[in-house]
């Protein structure tokens, strides 16, 4: 498997709940995979991630947090990614 560069990860990383994390479409992106597939491979390998390594974003938290990122950014973030 081919390393990412290092700007192009860094590029996706945003900061929820205090934490700075990266979101499943952006994860798919830079695999260059659907987001359903990142979604099932955590689902279907839970033991592959720690507890507290993964967790849902509620459908409300992902609303304040794209307001936030559109204030902050100036660029609207993609749509349909929350999981409740």
């Amino acid at each position: 498997m081919k390393l990412l560069p290092y700007q192009r990860v860094k590029d996706k990383i945003v900061s929820l709940r205090g934490q700075d994390v990266i979101l499943d479409f952006a994860v798919a992106e830079l695999y260059g995979v659907e987001t359903r597939e990142i979604n099932q491979a955590v689902k279907n390998n839970p033991d592959k991630f720690p507890e507290g390594y993964v967790w849902e974003v509620g459908k409300q938290e992902l609303i304040d947090f794209r307001s936030n990122f559109l204030i902050t950014n100036g660029r609207p973030l993609r749509r349909g990614h929350a999981n409740e």
